[in-house]
Formats: C-alpha cells, sequence, structure tokens
C-alpha cells in the first residue's frame, strides 16, 4: 500500500517483505502478539492509550526479563542469551 510504505519511509523504517506466499518469517512475531493478548491485553482494562502503553512497557520487560520458558531450559529470553554468551 503506497501510503504505508510512505509513512514508513517518513520515518526512516524499512518495511519487512518476505517472499509471496512464505509466512515463516511471520512465526516468531504472530506467536508473541498472541502471547501479548491472552496474557495482557484480554485480561486487563484500559483507562486510555496512555495506560496501555505503560501497561505494554511493563509487559513487555516482564516477558523479556522474567517470563520463564520450557524451551529456554526454564530461563526468561534475556537469561538464556546472556547465558549463551558466556557458554
Amino acid at each position: 500500500m503506497p501510503a504505508y510504505r510512505k509513512q514508513l519511509s517518513a520515518h526512516g523504517l524499512t518495511q519487512s517483505m518476505s517472499r509471496k506466499g512464505n509466512c515463516l518469517d511471520n512465526a516468531a512475531m504472530e506467536s508473541f502478539f498472541g502471547t501479548l493478548k491472552s496474557e495482557f491485553f484480554y485480561l486487563n482494562k484500559f483507562i486510555g492509550v496512555a495506560d496501555l502503553k505503560s501497561g505494554l512497557r511493563r509487559y513487555i520487560r516482564y516477558y523479556n526479563h522474567q517470563r520463564i520458558k520450557l524451551k529456554l531450559n526454564g530461563l526468561s529470553p534475556v537469561q538464556y542469551r546472556l547465558l549463551g554468551m558466556n557458554a
């Protein structure tokens, strides 16, 4: 969509594009947004946009620094990456 690409360009962003019909590029983000909606968005009520933004910042910090994942050996993403760098 030309208007969307123009807005991206105006803000110094590059559109993420994959080959036609290749959904694998989006798998990680689709998974994150599904988790975000079920663990944060649907469980809370927001007074306004500022309240939503504040809550999102807190949730993303929690997701990266405290929320453990079995796939990461029971560590948070940050803990897993830090251990991986020291291995």
